[in-house]
């Protein structure tokens, strides 16, 4: 059964929480206290899909003016890491961040509270790649090998490959790997993997980018990410500043609604969806291997956050935050407590 706020392949569409909320506001708030214009920055990969259609289709718009607040005008900054995106937050040169929810709990824990996440936008399985035939496993990696990582420490990647390590190596061994990491965005990850002659021979992926490195018969699975924790991972959030959300409650509140409409197209059409993508971000993934990517175990297109705990918990274990969030909902905005995250 599909819950509210998540929106699956096949899924029955149902009016989100921030939707109504929306609605309550438009009828009831005065007629402009929000920002005119808000600035997203977003990474490349599948699991931005419902950002890139939300772009695409100008739905942020559609719901904000909706909302009684005009002609908003959103700007898109593309960026290619979690860090780069929470420099520009701090900076003030963006509004909201479109990453990984690791890269959110970290600015969650050193603003003490200042930025929390917004909603959910996607969860997809990552797979740790390489090009060394003779690593089948973590306990064959060497100091010849360098894995790429689009941030060393704090992003999903890395932080799935300490609990990994964990597994294999055993708990204070949860950091052995992290030698052997360089911070790469996917795209140049790709081209390093894809050539015998770089030092970088691994690569944490992350669709539609492993699925690209995956057709080389020299490029092979060592980890999937979903099968290590066994349940989906929000490798991509919104996330903002508390003085933003407090000073744009009905913006905030159109914004998911329109991650929740983007969904809705992607559960209603998913083959448009792959091909509205292809188009916006000229991939060269063809939109019927997207449509595969969408059925896999794992991924999951929500405004609910997921996963959330798992990381701060390592965090916390590994002293990278300072203090343990209690819920998930510790470090997340109102507007989306009533969904089923963790």
């Amino acid at each position: 059964m599909m819950r509210t706020g998540s929106l699956r392949l096949g899924g029955v569409f149902r009016i989100g929480p921030a939707a109504l909320l929306l609605a309550g506001l438009a009828l009831f708030a005065p007629a402009r206290a929000d920002d005119a214009k808000v600035r997203i920055s977003r990474q490349p990969g599948f699991v931005y899909l419902p950002a890139v259609l939300a772009e695409q289709h100008k739905l942020i718009e559609k719901h904000a003016k909706a909302a009684g607040l005009g002609d908003v005008a959103v700007e898109w900054v593309n960026l290619t890491s979690g860090a780069a995106g929470n420099d520009a937050l701090l900076s003030g040169n963006i509004d909201i961040v479109d990453s990984g929810s690791t890269n959110m709990l970290l600015l969650n824990d050193r603003t003490r509270g200042d930025v929390k996440g917004l909603c959910g936008v996607g969860s997809t399985p990552m797979l740790l790649l390489t090009r060394n035939p003779d690593v089948k496993d973590l306990k064959d990696f060497s100091g010849k090998d360098k894995i790429a990582l689009p941030s060393v420490k704090v992003s999903s990647q890395a932080v799935l490959l300490q609990i990994a390590a964990k597994k294999a190596f055993g708990p204070e061994n949860a950091t052995k790997l992290d030698p052997l990491t360089v911070q790469l965005g996917h795209p140049d990850a790709v081209a390093a993997l894809g050539s015998p002659h770089n030092e970088v021979n691994s690569h944490f992926s992350l669709p539609p980018f492993q699925q690209r490195e995956l057709q080389d018969p020299a490029i092979h699975t060592v980890l999937n990410s979903y099968e290590l924790v066994g349940e989906p991972v929000s490798n991509a959030i919104f996330y903002a500043r508390t003085g933003w959300f407090n000073r744009n409650p009905k913006l905030a509140a159109a914004i998911v609604a329109a991650i929740d409409e983007a969904n809705a197209e992607i559960a209603k059409d998913p083959l448009q969806a792959a091909k509205d993508y292809v188009a916006a971000t000229k991939e060269k993934t063809p939109p019927e291997t997207l449509v595969a990517i969408m059925k896999e175990p794992g991924t999951n297109f929500s405004t609910t956050p997921y996963g959330i705990m798992l990381q701060a918990r390592h965090f916390y274990a590994m002293k990278t935050i300072k203090a343990e969030p209690k819920d998930w909902k510790d470090t997340f905005f109102p507007i989306v407590h009533t969904l089923p995250g963790r």
